[in-house]
This record gives C-alpha cells, structure tokens and sequence, in this order.
C-alpha cells in the first residue's frame, strides 16, 4: 500500500501534546501517525524537520462579503488569506431575507444559507455559517430546525446595537427554541441604550477623532449586556456562545456564570490581545470594531481568563471594508470591522507563546480544537487518523514584519501595521491538497467545500 504524503521529521502539536512524529496523508484523510519508518510508503516526502505539525486553525467568527458591492471582501480573497495563515476552516454568517444587504422579506435563513454556500464557491479553505436571527416574529423560529437540517446548528444574534440588532424579549424567546433543538446560541453583548447615550454625547461635543471611538462602547457596555444575556441563557438552559469579549468587565461576567463549559462559553479575539486603544492614534478608523480595542489591562485580563479557562476559544471577528470608507473625518461615519484572518496565527503565537509563555497544545486548543469542538466539527481541529487532512507547518522562529503590501486579503490596510511577528505558517494543506506553500497559493480557487456540522456534544 502506497498514501499520497507523509509528512516527517517534524514536531507533532496536538491539543494535549507534543512529539516527535510523522503523518500519512491518503485523499483528503490522515490514515495514520507514528515512526516514519513504520508508516506506508508515500508518493511524496515532505520534510518538516525543525517545524511544528498542527492541525489547521479553525476560525469561527469571519464575516465575508456582508457590505455594498465593492466596499468589502470575497470569498476568494479572504479564504487567500486564511490559508496563508494557517487558517483552514471558516465559519461565517448567513441572514435571513438570503443577503444582511437585501433582506428580501419572500426569504428565509435557508435562502442565507444558500446564498452564503454559492459565494463559497470560490473559496481556498472549509467554511460553514451560522443563521442570524433578526426578524422578531414568529416564523423566525420556525426557520431554526430546517437550518439544523441543513447543516447549520449554531444561530447569532445581536443586541440592538444595530440594524439586524433585536431585543431581549426576543432573545429570551429564541434561547428557549434553540435550547430546544439542542442547538448553540452566540451573541453580540453590548448595551444598546448606553452605547447611543454615549455616541450621542461625542456627537454633540465633536469628538469625531478616532481616538475618542472606545469611549462610545464602554467596558461596562459590554458586561451590562453579557450579564443580560447570560441570565437570559441560565433561565432557558441554552448552550451559550459569547462571541469578541474584549475586557476585564465582560469576562468576570462570563466567568460568574461559568459552568466549565458544559453550557457556558466564550471567545475572545486576536486583536484584543495584542492592541490597546492607543492604536487609533496610529491608524486612525481602520481599527474602528465592535466592541473596541482597549487597554492594557484588558489585554491581560484576556489572558487570565484564557488561562481559567473561562475563554476557550481565540477568533479574528475578520471583516473588510476598503481604505476610502474608513478614512472619514468623524468616526460614527466610518463601517466597523479589520481584516486579520491572514495575521492570526504569527500575531498569537507572538503574543501568547513567545511572550507569555503559553504552550503550544495549548494554542491548538484555543484556535483549532476547542471551536471545532464548540461548533459540531469532529473531523477538524485534531491530528487524529480518520480526521481531515487539514495540517500546517509552522516555523516557530520566522519572523515578518507585518506590512499591508503582502495582503491577501481584499483590505488595503492592516491593523497590524509594522508589527514584528515570530512564527510563520510555511505549508497549509486542506483536506489533503497542498492549498499554501511558503507564502503562495498553490491552489486554485474553489477547493474549500461547505461544512454541514453536527449538532456539539458540550461536556464540563
């Protein structure tokens, strides 16, 4: 018997271990880990000597191609841009009405979900999508076990901080049908009543200066609607996703309510470990997201709370919109979300392994097997034989200096502008396909499939 690859000599990262190992990889599968010499011949030799062997990352809070034509990112450019960077899976967004821009009020979340499946197409890496809730009546939740049917067994919703943003009332109301369903809920926490107050007010002093934008979502915003939500959750026994918590505040919420994981979970994002607020004096809206970049003690009250294992999973939030539509003269005018899907992985590692000392299994946990776990992916987010042949190879000593000119993403900007990073991604493969190789894709468009997920077993 002959595989198609093996890949030696490297170091194996699981999210319990490392070791010194090699992989067999056969169609889109790992057939098998161990001795080189006990593994089957293989069509091509890979030698990874020096480089750490991980599962891919799998990232589940991406949004893709949600703005006006133009203005934003595509499936091929983003999925470019997660595959330089270790980044394998995806999991998206899908509205209902098929498109967040149209809403067209004859469609439903499943036309979201087909219409999100169709942009797909063109992508390099996996993805799947969550259904966003947004119309309060009661079709919507009639919608929710069709999408299950269909693949789609996480559902978002947002505070009403925005246009699809709905009220408590509602999201009490759909805990108690997702919960019934077995189903994961996420949802965006930040008190809409205080963050227009504030914005008001900056409104009406002319504090228009980027530098002034997190003080219109304050930390206490954050932790007003995190406590809201998670009683919500507690009273309806509903698996609970915390999506972007940013700060001190909002954490020690999560952590209150905290069950170990059997009902309660949460996220934080790359950028809230590495960023504070000062970052708007450099590169004024372009870091511009919700909730908002912060302090440093937020920073390492992320790390704390990664450490206690109240966030169990580190995202980008990854959105783009171009440079002319962030460089406005008063920041309410200017869209929320920054790329970083491509950025990830080295900004991570920097921060948390070369300078906090966090371990490598642990990282794979955090970006790879914890939301593969969280969000009913079983074949992703491990090294394990029989799982998908999503490997990377990753040089723990490389560095790059972060520049916007080396994006593969559709932004023209980077929030990590002239950061010095350690460790980069060398080798991506998807289901088995060599899809990134030292910096270029080696893919055509159109690898990455759609990922029907299960329904996830949540234990303690």
């Amino acid at each position: 018997m002959t595989v198609d690859t093996t890949i030696a000599g490297g170091t194996l990262v699981t999210p319990d271990r490392m070791f010194e190992a090699s992989l067999a990889i056969d169609g889109e599968k790992i057939v098998a880990v161990g001795d080189e010499e006990t593994l089957p011949e293989a069509d091509e030799r890979i030698d990874a000597e020096g480089k750490l062997v991980m599962p891919g990352m799998v990232d589940p809070h991406v949004h893709i191609d949600e703005v006006p034509e133009n203005r934003g990112g595509t499936y091929e450019a983003e999925t470019a841009a997660a595959a330089l960077g270790g980044v394998t899976t995806i999991i998206d967004f899908a509205f209902q009405g098929g498109d967040r821009r149209i809403a067209d009020e004859s469609k439903d979340l499943l036309d979201g979900i087909e219409h999100k499946k169709t942009k797909g197409n063109d992508g390099y890496v996996d993805f799947s999508v969550h259904g966003v809730l947004f119309r309060e009546t009661p079709e919507t939740f009639e919608e929710i076990e069709p999408a299950i049917d269909a693949g789609v067994t996480s559902f978002k919703m947002f505070m009403s901080t925005y246009e699809v943003g709905v009220s408590n009332g509602f999201i009490g109301e759909a805990f108690e049908h997702i919960a019934a369903h077995d189903a994961v809920a996420a949802l965006h926490t930040e008190d809409p009543s205080v963050c227009e107050a504030l914005t008001a007010r900056l409104k009406r002093e002319g504090k228009g200066d980027p530098i002034h934008y997190p003080d219109s979502r304050p930390d206490y915003a954050e932790a007003i609607g995190a406590a809201t939500a998670l009683r919500l959750a507690e009273e309806t026994g509903v698996k609970y996703y915390g999506v972007h918590t940013s700060c001190r505040k909002a954490a020690e919420v999560i952590e209150s309510f905290s069950d170990g994981g059997e009902r309660i979970r949460a996220e934080t994002c790359v950028h809230y470990t590495a960023l504070d607020r000062s970052v708007h004096e450099r590169l004024g809206n372009f870091p511009l997201i919700a909730p908002p970049i912060r302090t440093q003690d937020d920073i390492d009250a992320m790390f704390e709370y990664i450490h206690n294992g109240t966030l169990s999973v580190v995202s980008t939030d990854h959105s783009v919109y171009h440079r002319e539509y962030k460089e406005v003269e008063n920041w309410w005018d200017s869209p929320f979300g920054a790329q970083s899907l491509q950025r990830s992985l080295p900004v991570f590692h920097t921060e948390a392994v070369v300078e906090r000392d966090l371990s490598y299994p642990t990282l794979v946990r955090l970006m790879s097997a914890n939301p593969a776990e969280t969000f009913g992916m079983p074949q992703k987010g491990s090294l394990d034989p029989g799982t998908d042949a999503d490997v990377i190879l990753f040089d723990p000593e490389g560095t790059e200096t972060i520049d916007a000119s080396t994006n593969a993403s559709n932004s023209e900007f980077t929030i990590y502008d002239g950061y010095e990073a350690v460790g980069t991604v060398e080798k991506t493969f998807v289901r088995g396909a060599l899809v990134a190789d030292d910096g270029e894709l080696v893919a055509d468009p159109g690898h990455g499939e759609f990922l029907e997920r299960e329904l996830p077993e949540w234990s303690a």
